[in-house]
């Protein structure tokens, strides 16, 4: 057993962590209102539907890859019935809400580590009882949301990530698995490469694999001094998580971003100056709605523009800041800024693949200092609180982009191709699934 499990003297491990994984989650999204995909490949496109980024587990039995190019393996997925599809942000964001809502009934200390991910922390727990929660909790959330999960207990973070690690691959786990008790920890962390520790990035992994650290079991064996000065404290944490003593505590929330981007490339190359601000006011929309909802204001906006420096034609890449005289979350006026940006520093004779905006010097809401032209319009001000509330509350409620400004475009061309993008069917009220 490894090192450093705290009991009581009931024999209770006093800290519980489970990492909650959502399978495939991508293509099970998909798959929930396809129930006919059940037992068929299914592989989920990046932006531009430009290669694979998620699979189900029968497209990787075929042999799809991760990050095929979509265009090459055309055929290959025809001739193996892999059923395609653009990402779709806005159904997966949706159900990975309500898979952490669903989760939150198990315990509030949760913290929700990404779009597929979560930690949950329990209070004392017998080591045998925790197989039995695995299994509510997977049955809780399918039931709920018909997303499959795997679960994985652990006394620190670390260690329930490599349970939730053995829960996915060994079927006869029955997709929960802990580290508690009851396992030799050593023997299966002598299964775990060093590349799959959580923590351990690609650089350090490379520098473990060139010293012959090639297991969580050699890593965690290694002296602390060694650690610290090659890996610092971070590194150092990693290892005494691996030996059983947490060091990694629950975020409950998620720290307010310092800066807020958007971004995509254009679905074609674009030349014309009035698509690109349609772009960019689009981009700024969708920052700002991001903005509000971590409570910030922006100081400036920053609007970046590049052609397509894959190929040879002519090139040209530029970017323009605009500061507000005082910090805003007003998406009008951060549009107005960006778009004047984005005249400043373009060129006429080049076809551009992107444009990206971003938010700068954010700050929290309420440590704004106002002017003294807004003590003065005290009604203005309210005015504009109210239309971002009801502009975010329409498009939260009936779906993205139900109100949105008229300096967006309608055609909206230059937007990226999703051309196998399955329909929005819990965010948009036009689109919700028919039972026939």
């Amino acid at each position: 057993m490894g090192r450093g499990y705290l009991h009581n003297s009931q024999g209770r491990i006093m800290r519980i962590f489970a990492l909650i994984d959502c399978n495939n989650f991508y293509a099970s999204c998909e798959r929930l209102f396809r129930p006919a995909l059940k037992n068929s490949p299914v592989v989920v496109l990046s932006n531009n539907d430009g290669c694979v980024i998620a699979r189900s587990q029968e497209a990787k039995d075929v042999g799809v890859p991760m990050a095929a190019p979509a265009f090459k393996y055309k055929d290959f997925f025809l001739k193996n019935n892999v059923h395609v599809f653009s990402s779709n942000y806005a159904l997966y964001g949706d159900l990975s809400q309500r898979v952490a809502s669903t989760l939150y009934t198990f315990t509030p200390e949760m913290e929700v580590y990404s779009i597929d991910e979560s930690f949950l922390e329990f209070p004392e727990h017998k080591a045998d009882e925790l197989l039995k929660i695995g299994m509510e909790i997977r049955n809780k959330v399918f039931k709920w949301t018909g997303i499959p999960v795997s679960v994985g207990f652990g006394p620190t973070k670390t260690l329930a990530k490599a349970a939730n690690r053995f829960a996915k691959k060994e079927n006869r786990t029955n997709g929960v698995f802990s580290l508690c008790k009851g396992v030799d920890i050593d023997e299966l962390l002598d299964k775990v490469p060093v590349t799959d520790v959580w923590g351990i990035g690609r650089r350090h992994g490379k520098k473990l694999i060139d010293r012959q650290v090639t297991t969580a079991r050699l890593f965690k064996d290694l002296p602390d001094l060694w650690i610290k000065k090659n890996m610092a404290v971070t590194g150092l944490h990693t290892a005494l998580e691996l030996r059983g003593t947490p060091c990694f505590s629950l975020e409950d929330a998620p720290p307010p971003k310092k800066t807020i981007s958007t971004s995509r490339s254009f679905g074609r190359p674009v030349s014309a100056l009035p698509e690109l601000e349609e772009s960019v006011a689009a981009y700024v929309s969708r920052a700002a709605e991001k903005l509000r909802g971590q409570n910030s204001l922006a100081g400036g906006v920053m609007v970046y523009l590049t052609t397509n420096r894959h190929n040879t034609q002519p090139q040209y890449s530029n970017t323009a800041t605009r500061m507000f005289p005082v910090a805003t979350d007003y998406t009008p006026e951060i549009i107005s800024a960006a778009i004047k940006g984005i005249r400043s520093i373009y060129k006429e004779g080049y076809k551009f693949k992107k444009t990206k905006v971003v938010l700068l010097e954010l700050s929290h809401k309420y440590n704004r200092q106002a002017n003294l032209l807004e003590l003065d319009d005290k009604a203005g001000k309210e005015k504009k609180k109210s239309l971002m509330k009801l502009l975010d509350t329409a498009n939260k409620r009936f779906g993205r982009q139900t109100l949105n400004y008229a300096s967006e475009g309608i055609s909206q061309l230059w937007k990226m191709n999703r051309n196998f993008k399955s329909p929005d069917y819990t965010t948009n009220w036009h689109e919700l699934p028919e039972i026939k």
